[in-house]
This record gives structure tokens, sequence and C-alpha cells, in this order.
């Protein structure tokens, strides 16, 4: 009988693991069976143009194009037309007087307003009238598509050497673009002109661990163990909306993106590593705003799906790093 438990443990563990194998195979190929071989990006016919300060459709241009800005600023936005307004009076005030200091500074804020059923177009399109639309420009998309959708909508109308992505809620300080500008600059010379600066939040974190619940606090520990084991090591914060890459890496991350929802920046950076693009790091201030369209359980278990599905996509072959032409 004393040998006998032993054994039976023994055998008990044995099928754990065959059974955790199987599961793992299992969820491997659900992963590469339902995987699109290629991103997914269409443009609707509304898509095509926006509308210019006096009423007017004209065509938005492609990011294949030279540029012909130093600096575009994308702002997803869903339903953002109370958070907006703070956001990009902070903006254009300091992209104003920059330009003022530097005349060969030029810009554009690119507003992607992402499905909304409230008045962000309507909001988002008085700066564009205050302006002007070589300034300002809004993007309304049909359908919503996700925050990683609408950054990429973006990313590829913009003019801009560099292109900053910045939430609408303006919980980043703008001034701030200046510290990861420096944190790109640091990383030249920049392989085939592509190089990412990502702001970070990671200092902060004990202060917002203080002031978070016991369960927002344990997903986030368990998110971050999962963006560490599956995807991403050497950025301690994947998520902060404040990220600046140069055109060509702009071009060649999100030409390969296939996530369009939150979870897309990391799939970004995942992206961006395997393709040996430098990226740094750097600290930036953060508030947090109130009206976060985050949902705390449900959002991220869907980050947690999609991170494992990342994984496997690219390790099973199902997703290829490649650059796909997206006008």
């Amino acid at each position: 009988r004393a040998m006998a438990l032993p054994l039976l443990l023994l055998e008990a563990a044995a099928v754990l693991a065959a059974l955790a194998a199987l599961l793992l195979v299992l969820i491997c190929m659900i992963a590469h069976v339902t995987a699109r071989k290629m991103p997914t990006f269409h443009r609707h016919e509304e898509e095509k143009f926006f509308v210019n300060a006096k009423g007017r459709k004209e065509s938005v241009p492609s990011i294949h194009d030279p540029p012909t800005r130093e600096l575009s600023v994308v702002v997803p936005s869903y339903n953002e037309e109370d958070r907006l307004p703070l956001m990009m009076d902070e903006a254009l005030d300091y992209l104003e007087k920059r330009q003022k200091q530097d005349p060969s500074f030029t810009y554009e804020v690119i507003v992607v307003d992402d499905g909304s059923k409230d008045q962000t177009t309507k909001v988002a399109m008085k700066y564009c009238k205050k302006y002007g639309s070589d300034k300002v420009r809004v993007l309304s998309l049909v359908k919503n598509r996700g925050k990683g959708g609408a950054v990429r909508m973006g990313v590829f109308s913009s003019r801009g050497k560099k292109i900053l992505m910045a939430d609408a809620d303006g919980a980043t300080k703008f001034a701030d673009i200046e510290k990861v500008e420096e944190g790109l600059k640091n990383l030249q010379p920049w392989p085939n002109q592509m190089a990412i600066s990502c702001g970070s939040r990671a200092h902060l974190e004990k202060d917002s661990i203080a002031k978070r619940s016991y369960f927002r606090t344990l997903l986030m520990y368990g998110f971050h163990f999962l963006v560490w084991f599956l995807c991403v090591k050497e950025i301690r914060d994947t998520q902060c909306g404040f990220k600046l890459l140069t055109r060509e890496a702009a071009l060649r991350t999100f030409s390969t993106l296939h996530i369009e929802r939150w979870a897309f920046d990391v799939e970004l950076l995942y992206i961006a590593q395997h393709l040996r693009i430098p990226i740094a790091e750097v600290a930036v201030n953060w508030t947090e705003i109130e009206g976060s369209k985050l949902v705390p359980f449900w959002s991220w278990l869907q980050m947690g799906r999609d991170l494992l599905f990342i994984r496997l996509r690219y390790m099973t072959g199902a997703w290829q790093l490649e650059t796909r032409k997206c006008n």
C-alpha cells in the first residue's frame, strides 16, 4: 500500500501532463485554423476622403507617399466628445508655440473617429475649422474597428516623417513628446530609418497600485506576466498610448498588424522586436482621466486571449512577418 500511493500520484501526474499537452495542441490548432493569413485592411468609400475646413471632400494621402510634415499626431477617438477638447487644446497650444519658435517645424493632427455614437466628429471639426484642414484632419470611420484599427487608419493616412500615437483623454502631458523624441534620437543611427520610442508609466506603478482595488491590481500583474512570458520582454509598459515611430517603422509594423483592439500595442512591439527595430522606453507624466472605455474584467480577458493567439499564430506560421502594401 505504501508503494501504491506514489505510483498512483505518478500516474495521475502523467495523465494531467498528457491532457495539458493535448489541450495545448488543440489551442494551437484553433489559433492556426481561425487565423486570417494577412491583416484585414479595407477602406470604405466614405473613408477614402476627409472633409476640409470649407466642407469639401479631399482624398486622404497614403503612408507610401513621401512625407511632407515633420510630425503627424494620430488620435484614436471613440465617444470622446467630452474628453477630446482638453487634449486638443493642450496639444495644439504646444504645437503652435513650437512652430512659432521654429518655422521649419510642420505638423498635422489626425483625429480618427472610430464609429462614435456621440458628437466626436463635430467636436473635432471645430478644431479643423479653427486651425485649417492642413493642420487638423478628421477621419470618420463607418463602423467601430477598435483602438488598433483606428490608429492604423490614421497612420496610413499620415504625412509625417515621425508619427505620434496619442490618446484622446489627454492622460499624458503633450509636452512630454520632447522626452520620447529624445528617446528616438538616442537610438540613432536607425537601421533602415526605423525606430520606436514608447512613453512609459512603469515608474508610476507603486502609486497606481495604492489607488487600485486588489482585483484590478491582480489583473494588472497577470496581464504584465502574460505580456512578458508570451510576447515582449524588454518593455515594462506596453500599453501607454504615447508612442513615437519613424515613418518607415510605422509602415513596416502597422502593415503586419492583425490585432485591432486593446492588445494591438503588444503585437506592434512584438513585430518590432522580431524585425530588430530599436525601441526606447521613456518615462512620461500620466494622470488617470475618468471615462475610460476599458471594461476591467472582460477587456483584460480579451487581451489575455489575444496575447496567447499572437504568440501561437506567429509561432505556427499562421501569421507572417511581412509587409503588405496598404493604400
